[in-house]
Order: C-alpha cells, then structure tokens, then sequence
C-alpha cells in the first residue's frame, strides 16, 4: 500500500478493509477450452484497462460469440479448433479467456495501434473459416470495443458514459460475494422501508415549511447517472428558488474538477457544494446542513435506482468533465445516499480525493464496511455539510 493509500486508508479514523488479493477462482484455467477462466479474463481485463487509464496506450478487446456452435458440433473438436485459431489469431502478450463462460471468448490485445482493429477483425474471420469451415464460421459473432473510445477524453456527452463492456466487475465481482450483494439489496429495501416510515413526520413538517417560505414544488427532480452509467430520476427536497439557472454551479464544479486554483473563489468550501450560493432559500440552508433534503433519496433505493451506500450519483453535465479514470466511480458501483466519502471526506476534500475514496469503496467493499459507514452516518450529519 503506498503513502496515499495509507493515508485513505485511516481518514478519519475510519480503517478499510483490507483486499484479499490471495482470492482466485479454483481454476484460473479453463483446462478443457484451454484458455483462462471468466473470472480471471476479466481480472485482466479490468487491469489492462487501469493500465490504459495511466498510459493511454489503446486496447482492442475482440469478442467471439460462440455459442450458436458449441451444441452444434463435437465439443471437443471445437476446443481444438477455437484454441488454434486464438494461439494464430493473436501475439503472445495478449489475454485470451472466456468473457462470458461457455459464450463469448476473449482477446485482449495489449498497447495496439487504434487503426489496425479492421486487420485484427479480418484475421480472426479468416482463421475461423479455415478451422471451422465457412458454414460453421458464418454462425459465429465476431465485435471489437475500443479504450479508450476514439477521440474520447470524458464522458457524458449526448448521455454516453464508457463503453460498459470494461467494467464487468462491480464491487470487484465474484461468485464469493454474490451472497454479500442479494443481502445488500435486501438491507437497501428493508432499511429505507424503515427510515422512511420513522421520516414520516420530518417529512409532513419540511413540506409545510418549504410551502410556506418559498414558491415552487416541495420536491426537486433531477437527472442523475446511475451505476453503469444508467440515468435515473433523483428527488429530493427543493432547497432553492424555484426556476434557478444551473450555470453557477455548472462553471464551478468543472474548475473543481479540472482543479483550478479559482474554483474556491466562489465561496466554495469542499467538494459540490456552494457555501454562499445565492440561488438556497433560508428553509433549503437548514435543510442542506442538516442533509435533511436528502431524505426522499430513501425512495430511489427503495426503486433499486441506489443504495443507502455508495458513491454520490453524478449530474449529467459534471460527466463532460471527468478524467478517463473519474468514470469508474458511476460505473463499478450503484450510487448511494452515505458512503465512505460522505462519511470520512465529505466536504474536506478536492475532487480526485473524493474519486479515490469511492474507487476504494467498490475495490474492498463488504456488507460489513457497509453497515459500519451507515453506523458512522448520524455523527457525520450532526457534523454538518460544510
């Protein structure tokens, strides 16, 4: 663990738990298809990926949808045949498994030149057709991804986050943990069941306030981007007038999170938020210090749309923005109402802090580490926002 690691790691008291990078499938291997197993492959694929994040050396991920074929012909005829045509098909440094088990094979082509996918693509069909024959090589699905995407800088744009196809392992995904994710789902439904009935009267009382102070809606309905870069609707109490122009907040958050020196001198005291934001009511100060206004989120996890814990869901516009690895904070987790960062950062922390604190969220998450931020929630609250 390096030194900013370390320090994450002991934010505010607050100890994550620890990786267990001793975890492997039993068999890292397919011993019958000779080539690794689905887990591992993507494994990989999640590590070229990151790799890619850093240098910016292209990848090419080709994908061979097998599965009109294997019940059709001898099983192991077509072993012998799909490893030839992987071993002629590809250089020896790259990575070739299963990307979805006895389905759609794998290759991951390492550092590649961007313009050579077409010969990649040709080269695959003609080695299919001189092992399997043009009948059998016809029924079979060849389709590439690129990483990054050509031209692609960020994300956001016209809705589009990342091309999902990199990121096939929320909560660093293994079937040892898909017990912890049905019980969390099970915790996010039975929890905010609860809360929202204990809630019932703050919510009976903040609406009357809200109606009574200001004009406008009791509640404030946004698009935000869900895991997988999945938009949905978010509501929340209003805490601003009514009709207010998004460009303040707009300008600031992309000087935060390009990290301008200038993006404080708005009166902006942590990440999001604007201390002296012209735009709150007197009702929306108390309701945002207190998070109060955060409380119908209780209705999107219980909608499945989030969590109670997880990283905050971004706006659509703060996506145009983001670095290529700001994305995997929308695309490797559901956001959540509390999390890590909103418990130990929260509003003490620049921008690519708060990203490495999600990502080290969805890399050591635990049902347990889940229930303890929950745990720790009421005392950040009382601490205030900002």
């Amino acid at each position: 663990m390096d030194a900013k690691e370390e320090k994450l790691s002991t934010l505010h008291g607050l100890r994550l738990p620890r990786v267990n990078l001793s975890h492997r499938r039993n068999r890292v291997f397919d011993d019958e298809f000779g080539f690794y197993s689905e887990e591992y492959f993507r494994e990989m694929l999640s590590m070229e990926r990151k790799r890619t994040e850093r240098s910016q050396k292209p990848i090419i991920l080709a994908m061979i949808d097998v599965a009109g074929i294997l019940d059709s012909v001898s099983r192991r005829q077509i072993v012998r045949n799909l490893t030839s045509v992987l071993t002629v098909s590809a250089r020896e440094i790259d990575v070739k498994g299963w990307y979805r088990d006895n389905h759609t094979i794998g290759i991951i082509y390492t550092e590649t030149n961007p313009a050579s996918k077409d010969s990649i693509l040709q080269k695959i069909h003609m080695n299919l057709g001189l092992e399997l024959g043009p009948e059998i090589a016809g029924r079979v699905i060849v389709t590439y991804a690129l990483f990054p995407e050509a031209g692609d800088a960020s994300g956001g744009k016209d809705g589009h986050v990342a091309d999902v196809r990199f990121y096939p392992s929320p909560y660093g995904y293994s079937p040892s943990k898909k017990v912890s994710l049905i019980m969390k789902r099970v915790v996010d439904v039975v929890g905010s069941s609860i809360l929202i009935l204990l809630f019932l009267p703050f919510f009976v009382l903040i609406a009357t306030l809200i109606k009574l102070t200001s004009k406008g809606p009791v509640f404030f309905t946004q698009t935000r981007i869900g895991q997988g870069g999945k938009p949905f609707r978010f509501i929340k109490f209003r805490s601003m007038i009514s009709g207010n122009d998004s460009s303040l907040h707009r300008e600031y958050v992309k000087k935060l999170i390009q990290g301008e020196a200038d993006a404080t001198a708005q009166g902006a005291h942590g990440v999001y938020k604007i201390t002296n934001d012209p735009r709150v009511t007197p009702i929306g100060r108390i309701l945002r210090k207190t998070s109060l206004d955060e409380i119908p989120q209780l209705f999107n996890v219980l909608e499945g749309d989030m969590a109670l814990v997880g990283p905050r869901p971004p706006i659509p516009y703060e996506l145009e923005n983001y670095h290529i690895w700001h994305r995997r904070r929308v695309l490797e987790a559901k956001p959540g109402i509390t999390g890590f960062w909103q418990v130990a950062g929260r509003s003490t922390t620049t921008f690519d802090t708060m990203v490495r604190m999600d990502l080290q969220y969805v890399m050591r998450w635990s049902l347990w580490w889940d229930i303890k931020l929950i745990l720790r929630t009421p005392l950040a609250v009382l601490k205030g926002a900002y």
